[in-house]
């Protein structure tokens, strides 16, 4: 069974009243007019505890369809509860090589929902690549940041072919074969 996503400009929208569902990238371009990404966002109210979560969306996640398994809950920092630690300093003292470690942050649990996401102005599709934006030397907003960090390496240019080794050469009446030579 496939999962159907839906097709939306936000998670709340994917959530409440989205444009349609698509299992593919090319029936989500047809359902939304345009292009397409495929994201992961959070939605909705940050809860204590995961049974506060499964209380308040419960028939989202456990009663859905093979095809309704969109929506997930997950474990995130709380944001009030500050920044990530620094990393430890091995001491050596009493014997010991490493200090009592940090008590655990506060956390809270997310619905995330997984869907074909159509851009808009305030959020386009492919963010900067990070070499460039860096290159630039400009002050970028958290969301890009957070954008070029989710998006995949690309390259500059597109991949030389592969050179042949040492003891490999091509024919002169097929160069597109590699062949071994003693």
């Amino acid at each position: 069974m496939t999962i159907l996503y839906p097709v939306a400009v936000n998670a709340e929208q994917a959530l409440s009243r989205p444009l349609g569902r698509a299992a593919r990238e090319s029936e989500a371009r047809r359902r939304a007019g345009g292009a397409v990404a495929f994201t992961t966002d959070p939605a909705g109210p940050a809860f204590p505890t995961r049974e506060a979560a499964l209380a308040a969306y419960g028939e989202r996640l456990e009663d859905a369809g093979p095809e309704d398994r969109y929506c997930q809950l997950v474990e995130q920092v709380a944001a009030e509860a500050g920044r990530v630690p620094a990393p430890a300093e091995a001491t050596c003292e009493n014997g010991r090589r490493w200090p009592a470690p940090p008590p655990r942050p506060k956390t809270v649990w997310r619905l995330t929902v997984s869907y074909w996401r159509i851009p808009t102005a305030e959020r386009p599709l492919d963010p900067p690549q990070a070499r460039q934006a860096r290159r630039a030397k400009q002050a970028l907003e958290t969301e890009t940041l957070r954008a070029i960090a989710r998006a995949p390496l690309r390259p500059v240019k597109p991949q030389q072919p592969l050179d042949t080794g040492l003891f490999e050469t091509r024919p002169p009446e097929a160069p597109h074969i590699v062949m071994p030579d003693e």
